[in-house]
């Protein structure tokens, strides 16, 4: 495989300075929205929220992630289609059910609608809410359009667990593609979005002007899918918010350096409110899960799809991932016309919220991006109150390391932390 570029490689070239990497988001991400863990006594951070750990109440829960909706309020648009699902897909229902029958289907709408169409799809649990942050970086050079899968966020369920299918996922896509009144789109999809968009590239050839693949390609071991279903297709309930952020952090432990922020973000519009089970649940159909589940016992390759692809391709590729090898990204760029972007510290998938990746995604789709495989590094790391961890206790003052004794000039010494 093509060695990433080191970091003073990964910026050579771009239309943008390198110390502007953020300009484009700064506006959008102010200081005063932003985070929405407060600071506590004399700045330090997180230490005066409203109650840590299983004493947290569901409203003190909706005041933090209803605040971080701030940066998006005004930006994008609710829509939905009526997406009409044909008797061809229906081949599992009984013989005096099958009709064509609609269902209507969810997505959030960004930037001029007379601009470059980029649909987003996600993953198996995802909502159009994750793409948030992304949909607004690239409002302003496209026309964004992020899905929400059948049976998840706010469209409609499918009539039967056997509908949610890869080859219903890109009827989908073909009929969406057909209500915006648009001939071509680029894609983004992320994981069961991005298998869904190698189907569709192979079925409607001519149709994609470029591709980008969040950390997927055209073979997921099925060890790796196996351990995936099994951790998703089951139904959880959350009473507390602490339920909530543990299993949330520890699924979103392999995403990289996202910040509480986007986590809240994105949990609060993955999960909804239940009166009937007392607690926040998943915004999905369960059978959609149930359905990956029956599908995922043995390993996806889509290698003959892949082969009678022509357009750009970005393979974002977490480095850390066990469902993007590192032998299937040497496969795939070695095609003409494929790049990659490695993301260090980072497995499936990488959030694709932070300015960096969202700088890269935008310049490539732009055409403007690196013409060879690059690294886009990572933000610091920012500490975690909330998911998967601890309140920061009150640490002692620290005892200055005591003067070393006078020394001969000619040496030198170092003095350990004490």
């Amino acid at each position: 495989m093509t060695s990433p570029l080191t970091s003073s490689q990964t910026m050579t070239g771009l239309s943008e300075d390198p110390a502007d990497l953020t300009a484009g988001l700064a506006a959008d991400f102010a200081e005063d929205d932003l985070p929405v863990v407060p600071a506590g006594p004399n700045g330090s951070t997180g230490s005066s929220l409203l109650s840590w750990g299983d004493a947290m109440t569901w409203e003190e829960y909706d005041l933090m992630a209803l605040r971080t909706s701030a940066p998006f309020e005004g930006r994008f648009e609710e829509r939905f289609f009526n997406y009409v699902h044909p008797t061809r897909l229906q081949g599992h229902w009984p013989a005096h059910q099958v009709k064509d029958t609609p269902v209507r289907l969810a997505y959030t709408e960004w930037g001029d609608p007379d601009g470059p169409l980029v649909i987003c799809v996600g993953g198996i649990a995802n909502t159009a809410r994750r793409w948030d942050y992304l949909g607004l970086g690239l409002s302003g050079d496209f026309h964004v359009v992020c899905l929400d899968w059948p049976g998840r966020g706010m469209s409609g369920w499918m009539p039967t667990q056997g509908d949610y299918s890869i080859d219903t996922n890109v009827e989908v896509l073909h009929q969406l593609i057909r209500h915006l009144d648009c001939d071509r789109a680029s894609i983004i999809g992320s994981s069961l979005g991005g298998s869904t968009a190698i189907a569709f590239c192979a079925r409607h050839p001519g149709v994609v002007d470029r591709l980008v693949l969040n950390d997927i390609g055209p073979y997921i071991p099925g060890e790796r899918r196996r351990r995936r279903a099994q951790a998703v297709a089951r139904h959880y309930i959350f009473r507390r918010p602490a339920d909530l952020f543990r299993r949330l952090g520890a699924s979103a432990k392999n995403e990289g350096p996202v910040t509480e922020d986007e986590l809240l973000h994105n949990t609060y519009y993955q999960t909804k409110w239940s009166d009937g089970h007392g607690g926040r649940i998943y915004r999905h159909d369960p059978r959609a899960l149930q359905a990956y589940a029956e599908e995922a016992k043995d390993s996806l390759t889509q290698w003959d799809e892949w082969a009678g692809m022509d357009m750009p391709v970005l393979v974002i590729h977490g480095m850390l991932s066990d469902a993007l090898l590192p032998e299937t990204v040497e496969q795939m760029v070695s095609r003409p016309g494929v790049n990659a972007m490695h993301v260090p510290d980072t497995g499936h998938t990488p959030a694709l919220s932070d300015a960096n990746q969202i700088h890269f995604v935008r310049e490539w789709l732009l055409g403007r991006g690196p013409d060879a495989d690059f690294s886009s590094l990572n933000p610091p790391a920012t500490p975690r109150h909330l998911f998967g961890a601890n309140p920061p206790q009150p640490q002692p003052a620290a005892t200055p390391a005591p003067a070393p004794a006078a020394m001969p000039a000619t040496i030198s010494a170092v003095v350990p932390a004490q």
